[in-house]
Formats: structure tokens, sequence, C-alpha cells
């Protein structure tokens, strides 16, 4: 089956664990996204193959926020905060800013059978996956498996069942797709001669740790110059304090605001 569009998002994430937002994201954003994503590429192809770390990683870009530009841009004006607060039931921080120029015959780890949550959390949202198509997702250029109700079973699906009976997300560029990080799924090969690009975002309750401490990399005196929003997403509001004297502060002036959860 090929879903194509969301008509309920909540109740779509919590029967099927996902769901699609076309038209989500402008073409002048998504082009501005697209120019950003091949300079954060370089970047961390580089350090992959100078860490020896470029087996298997072809295409893969990891935590490209840190460079700003539109990446702040689509952070503090562009998420669907209402759906997502009432996935999480509260306030959410971003666990992981990542993207996917998926080549040719050049399939990399995301490929495989998986989930982006360790532990089976269950019926408790811990982490939500939003996956942004920066190019149109077809069945030729490798659109996502997606194994609907799979977030509601801890054991992993065999292969040849996952593949079977999965269904693919299919949109055009500008298209968000939401789901469930204890969703089972896979990236599809690429059989075209075009690259097929996405960004891919995690967040998670604020008191999960970040897979990279954005504040800090970020620059904690930048806080000044970002949005209320901007900061709460990128976890400047659920700092860990690293002194008595930082703990001991008013609810204003606190690492770890009030209301974080």
């Amino acid at each position: 089956m090929i879903k194509e569009a969301a008509v309920s998002p909540l109740t779509e994430l919590d029967e099927l664990g996902w769901t699609l937002r076309p038209n989500a994201i402008s073409p002048s954003l998504i082009d501005k996204l697209n120019c950003e994503l091949e300079e954060a590429y370089c970047v961390c192809r580089d350090i992959q193959e100078r860490n020896g770390v470029a087996i298997n990683t072809d295409g893969t870009v990891h935590h490209a926020v840190v460079a700003g530009g539109s990446f702040f841009d689509l952070l503090d004006r562009h998420l669907d905060i209402e759906t997502m607060e009432s996935y999480f039931e509260g306030k959410f921080i971003l666990n992981s800013f990542g993207g996917v120029i998926n080549m040719r015959n050049k399939a990399s780890y995301v490929c495989n059978v998986h989930r982006d949550i360790r532990s089976f959390s269950g019926k408790l949202p811990l982490m939500l996956n939003m996956l942004l198509m920066l190019d149109d997702f077809t069945i030729a250029n490798g659109a996502t498996y997606l194994l609907s109700g799979s977030h509601m079973r801890p054991d992993r699906p065999s292969e040849a069942s996952f593949f079977e009976r999965a269904d693919r997300a299919v949109g055009k560029a500008g298209t968000v797709l939401l789901f469930n990080s204890n969703l089972w799924h896979a990236a599809g090969r690429n059989e075209t001669d075009t690259i097929r690009r996405a960004l891919t975002l995690t967040f998670t309750r604020p008191f999960m740790k970040q897979q990279l401490d954005y504040p800090r990399c970020i620059g904690y005196d930048r806080a000044a110059d970002f949005s209320e929003n901007l900061k709460q997403v990128l976890g400047y509001n659920s700092r860990i304090p690293t002194s008595l004297d930082e703990w001991y502060q008013p609810p204003e002036k606190r690492l770890y605001r009030p209301g974080q959860g």
C-alpha cells in the first residue's frame, strides 16, 4: 500500500505509527536546505574519512543543525508544534538532526531494517522521528519503507515479513513524514540516476540526552540571539548544571527550566 496524505495526524500516529504532511515546507526553503545539506555533507564526509569511519556511510550527514542557517529556520518556524506537543504530552527537544543523500547503488546503513530507539517504549512516547523530503520520494528512488502498526510490538520483524508488508512513504519535495520511533522502517534503494535527499530528525522528551550537546556545540552565548521557541527545541532550557552555584538559582535562571517534564 502507498499512503499519500494524512487526515488526522495524531490518530494516524497512534494507529499506524506514522503520518504524512504534504506541502509542509515551501519550495524556497527546500532550495536553501538542499544547498546547505551539500555543504554539511562535505564537512561530515571529510571527518568520516579522516577518522576511519567512511565505510557504509556514503551520503549520510549527522548534526547538520550546528551549521545554523536554514536549519535553524526549519526548527524555529516550520515544525508542527501543536501535533508534536500533543504527541509528547508536553515540551520536547531536538535529539538528532541528520540528512541522507540517497545515491544510486550507494546503499548505507539506513537501508537496513531498524528503529531509532533502542529500548521499546510501548505506549510511552519518548521519541518522534521527522523526515523532510528534499526531493520527490518515489518507489524508484527509494521511498522509505514503514511497517504500519509495528510501533505497538517490541519484536523485530523478519526481513521477509517486513519487506512483504511494509508501506512506502511517497510524496513530493516539501512533504514531512512524522513517525513513532518504535516503528520499524528502512530507506529504500535508489534505482535511478538522480540523488534523492532528505533531512532526518528525531525529537525527545527534554530529560533524554541529545546525541550531540547542541547548546554547548553551538555556543551558550548564542542563546540571546534565538527565539524562545528555538531555544526550547535546541535544548537550551534543559541543560544540566555543572556546579552547585548553577544548581541553586531562581526558576527563571535555572539551566533546566520548569515545565520541561
